[in-house]
């Protein structure tokens, strides 16, 4: 079977072969001149099984492989699931490097799929099972990367032998490789920021796409779902699946008011401050949160995420003919899957619009996300195109299909749309979704952020199958892109919350996630492609942690720091000032005892203790602070640690 790669080249999913061994005891090599051959290697083999399985020691292989020879035993298991470098070693046994006929040996492959990556993209890249269908890449491209099966045509002579018929042979063909757009960095930095809020929220899941905004790669894609011991699993793609999004879709009520030019962006709304209104003498809706003034613009009604201002707008605009706000839904593709290349994508749904009291109600409920179900994913579709200037991009998963190392096929950037929405219109989208950072429901998450932030918070009452409006659990959710002036990536993110959380805004959940996401990779990637970079001070003394020796050199010599270098040691090293400069030392390990883990990052504070065997456990973030067992302590069996950090 292929191997699935990322863009950067390191390998996602393989395939190891795994050998069961049998042996078949009537075999007439092994039989003739009364067993001759398989008593006079049956000791040396006995004993090589022995000494390199260690399964048995060697007089029970003799006992038990006599008693099979008696028996004439045909498919004797002899041992499972062998590597393919015991299967090398296995095969210059004594009796085995006879062939098969002589030896009786019979030698079963079968393949064994690795993730080297473990649980990063686990359910995108997907499962190759042989006894459920297969999940994710794996399922989209099987074709092409389970090859085909060698197959030969033998006829049977006196004695059972079986010879190979010349010319009826088909040769085993290797399955082709591929190359997807995943990049191993941001995905790690994705995954990171969701397994983090999800571990610190307790919330039954969470998903985020990081997309590429000029071509709609899709760079990273994480989903987290709990479990019942409480851990976290890439358990179902989250990214794929349709709920009602919350004011998230306020971006289509907008795009949709503006283009229709009934309302401009300056317009003003009445939406009073009791937190709630009757639109249109239809129906009575209600606000998240009152308004901090009765009168509001209409970019201003989409920054401060007033669901009574968006009720009002769509009223205004598409009540006497709620069919033309469903073909704007259709223009957006908020009706139709984006056709990634991902079995399982959910297609949207919303209530039918028709030109009466129940229609117009539906209408005003859409307008700010409910009686209307999205993916993720979808929704980011339509937020990229925003960030493309109005450009809607088919999001993707693939690069490029090798054989033997060649690209045999070649996948490029799609446009769905090449506008969604007049140059004035995005423009105006654009401004109210960098409202909702500066002055809106965004303000408190991206608060002193040193680079241009866009995007839109959603907070939605989950009614979803068993669920209840009433049981109070509700979907996180924050969208946008960055830098707002010249955006390079788009992201979303999603969290569903246990019932009755205390924290279940999209500006409490999702938007943290998003900012520490878009904050390393503006660091580490956007800079490098536009030139900008964030200002921090020069003197090297400031920054004061601790980590990977190799990884605090890279980070000095990638920002041009200044640092002095008193350390030998290639793996764990601590930075602190002296003199006004920064002084890189080795922190002092000893085999059987604790070492000072202060101002390590959690990543790889973990990494060292688990190395030793010990437990975590964790409170707070940002960098070891505390650690309850100071270092020195002498390491014991089952040893549980505490740390704090800050």
């Amino acid at each position: 079977r292929g191997t699935i790669y990322s863009e950067d080249g390191q390998m996602l999913s393989t395939s190891l072969p795994e050998f069961d061994i049998y042996m078949d005891f009537a075999a007439d090599g092994l039989r003739e001149k009364d067993g001759k051959r398989f008593r006079e290697n049956l000791d040396s083999f006995a004993y090589h099984m022995a000494t390199t399985f260690g399964e048995k020691s060697k007089a029970a292989y003799i006992t038990e492989l006599k008693k099979a020879f008696k028996e004439k035993k045909r498919y004797f298991l002899l041992k499972k699931k062998m590597s393919f470098e015991e299967y090398k070693r296995f095969r210059e046994f004594p009796l085995v490097r006879l062939g098969r006929n002589r030896s009786g040996v019979i030698a079963e492959v079968n393949s064994k799929r690795l993730m080297p990556y473990g649980l990063m993209a686990n359910r995108t890249i997907g499962l190759a099972r042989k006894n459920a269908d297969n999940v994710g890449l794996e399922r989209t491209y099987d074709s092409l990367l389970k090859g085909q099966t060698g197959k030969r045509l033998v006829r049977f002579i006196a004695g059972g032998a079986a010879v190979p018929v010349d010319g009826y042979m088909i040769e085993p063909e290797n399955g082709k490789d591929i190359v997807t757009t995943l990049d191993v960095q941001i995905q790690d930095i994705a995954q990171t920021a969701l397994m983090r809020k999800m571990t610190e929220s307790g919330a039954q899941y969470g998903t985020c796409i990081v997309m590429e905004t000029k071509t709609g790669k899709i760079k990273a894609i994480a989903n987290l779902g709990r479990q019942p011991d409480g851990n976290y699993w890439e358990d179902y793609n989250y990214a794929l699946r349709t709920t009602e999004p919350g004011s998230t879709i306020k971006l289509a009520t907008l795009l949709s008011t503006l283009s229709e030019g009934t309302v401009r962006p300056n317009d003003p709304v009445e939406v009073g401050t009791a937190g709630q209104a009757m639109v249109g003498n239809i129906r009575n809706v209600t606000d998240a949160e009152r308004s901090p003034k009765s009168v509001l613009t209409v970019k201003e009604c989409f920054a401060h995420s007033s669901n009574v201002g968006m009720g009002k707008l769509a009223y205004k605009t598409f009540g006497s003919n709620p069919i033309k706000f469903k073909d704007y839904l259709t223009k957006y593709h908020l009706d139709q899957r984006t056709g990634i290349d991902l079995v399982g994508e959910e297609k949207p749904r919303h209530a039918v619009l028709k030109k009466n009291r129940e229609g117009l109600s539906d209408l005003i409920t859409i307008s700010f996300g409910y009686a209307i179900e999205v993916s993720p994913l979808q929704t980011l579709t339509l937020y990229n195109a925003i960030a493309n200037n109005g450009k809607m991009m088919k999001p993707y998963l693939v690069n490029r299909i090798l054989q033997n190392g060649i690209p045999v096929k070649e996948f490029q950037p799609e446009v769905l749309e090449e506008r969604i929405a007049d140059e004035e219109v995005i423009h105006t989208a654009k401004e109210s979704m960098e409202m909702v950072i500066s002055e809106g429901t965004g303000r408190p998450a991206f608060e002193g952020i040193n680079f241009p932030v866009a995007g839109k918070t959603g907070t939605a009452h989950v009614a979803d199958g068993k669920i209840k409006y009433q049981d109070m659990i509700y979907q996180a959710s924050f969208v946008g892109y960055f830098p707002a002036n010249d955006p390079q990536y788009t992201c979303i993110v999603v969290i569903r919350t246990q019932p009755h959380a205390v924290y279940h805004y999209g500006g409490q959940l999702a938007a943290p996630v998003f900012r520490e996401i878009a904050t390393k990779l503006y660091n580490q990637q956007v800079e490098k492609k536009t030139g900008q970079r964030i200002t921090f001070t020069s003197d090297s003394s400031h920054y004061m942690y601790a980590g990977n020796g190799q990884a605090i050199r890279k980070i000095y010599a990638d920002l041009g720091m200044s640092y002095r270098d008193s350390s030998n040691s290639k793996n764990w090293s601590r930075v602190s000032p002296e003199k006004g400069q920064a002084i890189v030392r080795e922190i002092p390990q000893a085999p059987a005892q604790l070492p000072d883990l202060t101002g390590m990052g959690l990543k790889d504070a973990l990494l060292l203790l688990e190395s030793k065997g010990v437990t975590v456990q964790v409170s707070g973030k940002g960098k070891v602070k505390q650690q309850s067992l100071p270092a020195g302590t002498t390491l014991t069996k089952g040893m549980v640690i505490q740390l704090t950090l800050g």
